[in-house]
Parts: C-alpha cells; structure tokens; sequence
C-alpha cells in the first residue's frame, strides 16, 4: 500500500510538471525536425565526399555529428529540468555543451563491443550469437536511465555508467512502470520498439504521405513529452528516497 501510495504521488507530480515544461518549452517538439535535416544533409555530404579508403572518416564524422546531436538535445533537457526553459543560444551551445562526455560514453560501449567480438566471443562457441542478441537489451535494461545520468550528474563518463546501473538497481519499479507504458504508446504510433537508449526524435522513416506526417508529429509530442518526463521523474528519484518522499508528503499535508 505504502509502495502504491509512493508511485501515485509521485507520478502524478511528473506528469503535472511534466505538462507545465512542455508547454513553455513548445519548442523542443521542432528539434526532430532539426535534427532530421541534419542528418539527410550530412549523409549526402559524407557519401559525397568520402568514398573509397576515406569512408573511415566519414564514419568518424558521422559519428561525431551523431555525438554532438545527442549533446545538443540533452543539453536542452538539462536546461528545461534545472531552470525551466531553453532559448537559441542554448540550442547552438547544446552540440558541444555535453560531446566530450557523450562521445567517450559512446566509446566506451564501442571498445566492450569490440573487446567482446575479439575475445569472449569466439572462446563461448555456439553460444556466442545468442549472448550477442541478449547484450542489446540487456544494456537498454540495465542502463535505461544512462541519458538522464548524463545531463544531470557531474560524474566522469565511466562513473555515469555505473551510476546509471546504480539508480535502475535502486529505482527499478518507479522507473520502469511509467516507462513501459510510454514505451507501449510510441510503439503503437510507430510499429517499432525503441530500444536505443540516445534516441533524439521519433522515428518514423522518409514517409511524406499525410497520414505518415499527421502520425510523426502526435509521435513527436509524445517523444518531448516522454523525455521532459523521465527526466523529472529521474530528478525525483535521484535526489530522495521511497521513505523521505513519504514523510514530506505527510508533513505537508
């Protein structure tokens, strides 16, 4: 009862603050726009650009850009969770605000990738390509709350990791029953389960036809409003207990 009680306050609380940020903050449902010509422009720059022996670096171009995106929208929701808005110089900051740490995260899990291909793999034989299938979600489990980590603790990259890991081993319950329902509803829009942890839009492919435009946007309202939500519920978490959340509860009551 004491846990049902604790989960009902306090997503309701998200879901209030969660309303009022995305209203002020109408703007942040544009950057998929944003980021979605970003990416058609540097794909054809990149394919134009490096062929042959150069792909290796557009690939680390790419990648990169990719970080720096990442940077970009999180550092949006690092300005919406902590001073409740962002403007267009906060926009330009944000592909740089956050890339070192994103980047290194990012080979991080490039290097265990690597490092596992080359030697655990190969001596694990026939089970190697079913563990290959299982590390993708295990990752999305274990790690789900990695990108708010990210944005909103001062932790070197490898101790946002662990953190992350940390708060799923504490938090799990009250984390994973909003977020599965959210999961279910963008899954319904698009048909397609998102399971990368540094999502920065709804995806919903190159599809111009007015039922497919219609679709991305709702998609996209859904997606800011998820993301402005999570990180709310994870400044929550993080920063109180099941125990204190009740007893301040109570004493204001």
């Amino acid at each position: 009862m004491v846990i049902l009680k604790d989960l009902l306050y306090l997503n309701k609380d998200a879901f209030n603050k969660t309303i009022r940020l995305l209203t002020k903050n109408w703007t942040l449902i544009l950057t998929g726009l944003a980021y979605l010509v970003i990416n058609i422009v540097l794909g054809i720059v990149v394919n134009t650009l490096f062929m042959g022996v150069l792909r290796i670096i557009g690939g680390i171009v790419l990648t990169l850009a990719m970080a720096s995106m990442i940077s970009n929208y999180l550092y949006l929701l690092q300005n919406i969770i902590r001073v409740e808005k962002f403007d267009l110089e906060d926009f330009k900051m944000g592909f740089t605000a956050l890339l070192r740490k994103v980047y290194s995260v990012l080979l991080i899990g490039w290097l265990a990738s690597l490092l596992y291909n080359m030697i655990l793999s190969p001596l694990i034989g026939s089970l190697g390509s079913f563990i290959t299938m299982l590390i993708p979600l295990a990752i999305f489990i274990f790690l789900n709350a990695l990108p708010e980590s990210l944005y909103q603790k001062f932790y070197d990259p490898w101790e946002t990791i662990v953190y992350a890991f940390e708060f799923i081993k504490e938090n799990w319950l009250e984390w994973f029953i909003p977020n599965i329902i959210f999961m279910i509803l963008l899954y319904i829009l698009s048909g397609r389960l998102l399971l990368n942890l540094f999502s920065i839009n709804f995806s919903l492919g190159l599809n111009f036809s007015t039922s497919s435009i219609i679709i991305y946007i709702i998609g996209q309202i859904l997606f800011s409003f998820v993301m402005i939500y999570r990180g709310v519920l994870f400044e929550n978490l993080s920063t109180s207990t099941r125990r204190k959340r009740i007893y301040m509860r109570d004493l204001y009551k």
